[in-house]
């Protein structure tokens, strides 16, 4: 091919520059045809000139600043509305570069004897919505009415799109309804402009309005469920979806194995897996990578990673990757974890900063404090990541778990950026495990004046004191929280059953089954009492005088509940699955050890940081989380 290009000697004439832009394989190849048009002025020509253009925006080896030199160097006459659009178009899809566009209308108006048509401003609308203000989209749909556009189907779509990206949903739905044709499309962006503004309730009213669904419909709403945490609705969506016909794609399935990690619904997870092999649906690499995370997060490790090893085909890109490091980091598999990032280098896959996030978060369930920090260093020197927030964060988690309170707080001091409440919480979090007051009563003024409300921190500080037996302090800490109207995220644990989810508070006592679950709890507690289990009673964060009113409110922790539940409602030495919102205490987490040994169980607990295999009377995280 080079050889070809290389040989062409003869000025172009007529259509002769067509078939050789077809040609082009790489950004030389189009350098010398560019060359041979400019020579032979065909480069003059409003068709060549568009191929040309089309192939330096649209193309693997194109480059869109080669592309704008070559327009703005075609004379003002013989620019036509398709090397404006052409122009446009790239520029709107282009991050950072939406505001070109608007300058190349500009020229267009100014310039073009034809004037703008439907596709200009479908563009425009695009690169007005992505990162231009109010005013700049205005200012264009007034050119629009101006040119008899508003009307048109993709005009309008478009203009739906533009206020739906802004979060502007109402002005969306005005435009909607204004609208004289409506198409699914239409239909299907004011649906997503609901579910990206939050609007859940409007998505799901909007959405049962439409005359017709088709898979983006179902797709758009069920993502909107699984973004806003709604886990258990994105998934009767699902299978409402599945009910009526419609046959879900990659987009849809990747938002239903998300809902099944997060529920930790492992059957239902398995169904969707078969599911895809039956009905032929196409592995892509966030599909692949979604499957490796229901696997992890649903306490299926070993199968998520016989998963990874077995699509080698579809490794080229990071997600996969990070999926399988973050699943190894969750469950405390440090080694494994670092040995799939050197694998990841071996295979030349290039990591971004959710890689090194998962690394790190390794290293701190591991108390891998060295590697934590060479991985640390790399990020920069090696990959060229610069360290953001998240990174930071990570590092101080590290270092706060393993003691080095000190240097975790050297380095938040000497942060370029400002340090936020949640990175300082994590330095509290540590001084609660080291039992350092002093520390995070400090810390917890600076985290006061950083965010008044946030009231996590000062829960958390709250308990520092609770622990301490400072229970004056801790009192009017959790006073001044119900003063401005805000409650502590009570503690959640639950647990699947035959595709039904059943949840737990603290105390709980909604559940059917309450009354055998308390007898099952007291008799639990006898057992556990006489194979040496002792109530760790420094974890009730309430001032209780009584010994035995302590133990009490600690044998009704949520996870406690659910995990009676689960022995009381399956078979003699079938696995339970828990999941719980926040960290689980020191107590429950002894507890937890003896019930598996002495009930010959496996329970596997997920909290908010991460799992614990209890088997035996051991946890997989040697008691350190």
């Amino acid at each position: 091919m080079k050889r070809c290009f290389s040989t062409v000697r003869t000025p172009l004439n007529g259509q002769t520059s067509l078939p050789l832009l077809d040609s082009c394989k790489s950004i030389n190849h189009v350098w010398q045809v560019h060359a041979q048009m400019v020579v032979s002025s065909h480069i003059l020509s409003p068709v060549s000139a568009n191929k040309l253009l089309k192939l330096l925006t649209e193309s693997s080896f194109g480059s869109l600043s080669y592309a704008q030199q070559v327009f703005d160097r075609i004379p003002g006459r013989n620019r036509d509305v398709f090397l404006y659009n052409t122009m446009i178009k790239a520029h709107s899809l282009t991050n950072g570069s939406a505001n070109n566009a608007v300058l190349l209308f500009r020229s267009m108006l100014r310039n073009c004897p034809f004037g703008p048509n439907r596709y200009t401003f479908v563009f425009l609308f695009r690169a007005c919505g992505n990162s231009l203000g109010v005013c700049d989209g205005e200012q264009v749909r007034a050119h629009g009415i101006k040119a008899g556009l508003e009307g048109n189907l993709f005009v309008t779509n478009a203009l739906i799109g533009m206020y739906a990206d802004w979060g502007l949903v109402d002005e969306a739905r005005r435009v909607f309804d204004w609208s004289l044709s409506r198409d699914m499309f239409s239909w299907n962006i004011m649906a997503s402009g609901y579910v990206r503004s939050g609007k859940l309730d409007e998505a799901k009213e909007f959405f049962e309005q439409m005359p017709e669904r088709d898979v983006v419909s179902w797709s758009s709403v069920i993502s909107g469920y699984v973004q806003a945490g709604c886990f258990l609705e994105a998934l009767d969506l699902f299978h409402e979806m599945l009910r009526s016909g419609a046959k879900p794609n990659q987009f849809t399935l990747v938002s239903a194995l998300s809902a099944c990690a997060n529920l930790v619904a492992l059957d239902q997870g398995r169904w969707i897996h078969v599911f895809i092999g039956k009905n032929e649906i196409k592995m892509n690499e966030r599909l692949l990578a979604s499957l490796i995370d229901m696997y992890a997060k649903c306490a299926e490790v070993e199968f998520a990673s016989k998963v990874f090893s077995s699509a080698r085909g579809l490794r080229g890109k990071v997600w996969p990757w990070n999926a399988m490091i973050g699943g190894f980091a969750m469950h405390g598999k440090c080694e494994e974890a670092i040995e799939t990032f050197k694998q990841m280098e071996v295979e030349r896959v290039c990591p971004n900063k959710v890689t090194f996030v998962s690394l790190l978060n390794a290293c701190s369930h591991g108390n891998m404090v060295n590697e934590g920090r060479r991985y640390f260093r790399m990020m920069e020197s090696a990959y060229g990541i610069k360290p953001e927030i998240e990174h930071y964060g990570c590092m101080v988690d590290l270092l706060g778990r393993a003691g080095l309170l000190d240097e975790a707080e050297d380095i938040i001091s000497s942060l370029q950026m400002t340090p936020d409440a949640a990175i300082w919480g994590a330095l509290l979090g540590a001084c609660r495990i080291h039992k350092d007051v002093e520390r995070a009563e400090r810390i917890g003024k600076i985290i006061q004046e950083l965010d008044p409300n946030h009231i996590g921190c000062q829960v958390l500080l709250s308990n520092v004191y609770s622990a301490s037996g400072r229970w004056k302090e801790a009192r009017t800490l959790r006073e001044k929280v119900e003063s401005i109207g805000r409650t502590k995220t009570p503690g959640c644990s639950s647990i699947e059953l035959n595709g039904a989810f059943h949840q737990f508070l603290v105390g709980d006592r909604a559940h059917p089954q309450t009354r055998q679950i308390y007898l099952f709890l007291d008799e639990m507690g006898t057992k556990l009492k006489t194979a040496g289990y002792v109530p760790e009673v420094s974890e009730v964060l309430l001032d209780i005088d009584d010994e035995e009113d302590k133990k009490t409110a600690l044998s009704r922790h949520s996870e406690k509940l659910a995990i009676a539940f689960g022995i009381m409602n399956t078979p003699p030495g079938a696995t339970i699955r828990i999941v719980k919102n926040l960290r689980v205490c020191g107590d429950c987490h002894q507890a937890t050890k003896f019930i598996s040994k002495v009930y010959s169980r496996e329970i596997i607990v997920r909290d908010r940081t991460r799992f614990h295999h209890f088997k035996d009377g051991v946890c997989s995280c040697k008691d350190y989380w």
